[in-house]
């Protein structure tokens, strides 16, 4: 089963997502977590060149064409293997990335993006997808009081405020997949309901 995490900045993804290893684990389940942009040592060389602050000069397409990258390296060389192997896949970030950040956020496209997207992914649609919904601004906040601001972080209010609204045209558009969590609440709450979910998934299946 291939579940993904997605979200504004400062949603909580990359936190929740050890303790929900850990308690599937628990579980008896075989997971796997891994990130995107990242997960391999490609794919960790160009999120590199993606979130340094020295290439602010980057272009909406050179930033969408890299980010394909990435993910075309880990879709073949872990995601795909370890779902065939019968594995557990949890991912903070996948293609609904690329849609909500370099089509709605940059006003690109949307269908030249989801073609670049079904051709980086080999046409691999995650089983469940939950979006960490919060307040843009609240998001924002959180980020900078860590050690991780980078250059996605960096662009206006706007352009995250974009990103978000995209995430929920998705959520419309494809509710059997998506599941949204309200991500305000405190993080405690947050790591029940993810937990539930899986649970409450898994077993369906």
């Amino acid at each position: 089963m291939f579940i993904t995490l997605e979200g504004p900045e400062g949603s909580g993804k990359t936190s929740h997502i050890p303790h929900l290893v850990e308690y599937l684990r628990g579980q008896g389940y075989v997971v796997f977590p891994t990130r995107e942009p990242g997960g391999t040592s490609i794919s960790e060389q160009i999120r590199s060149i993606l979130h340094d602050m020295k290439n602010a000069e980057m272009h909406p397409r050179t930033e969408t064409l890299l980010y394909q990258a990435a993910r075309a390296q880990i879709v073949e060389q872990v995601i795909k293997p370890r779902l065939a192997a019968g594995e557990i896949v949890i991912s903070d970030r996948y293609a609904d990335s690329t849609i909500a950040y370099q089509g709605y956020g940059h006003r690109q496209d949307i269908e030249q993006i989801r073609a670049l997207v079904q051709y980086a992914t080999g046409g691999l649609v995650p089983d469940l997808t939950i979006l960490l919904d919060l307040d843009v601004e609240i998001g924002l906040k959180r980020k900078q009081r860590g050690n991780e601001w980078n250059r996605m972080d960096a662009y206006t209010v706007e352009f995250h405020q974009r990103v978000r609204t995209g995430y929920l045209e998705m959520v419309k558009q494809q509710p059997h997949r998506w599941v949204v969590v309200n991500a305000e609440q405190p993080w405690e709450q947050v790591q029940q309901e993810l937990r539930r979910l899986m649970e409450e998934r898994l077993r369906g299946r």
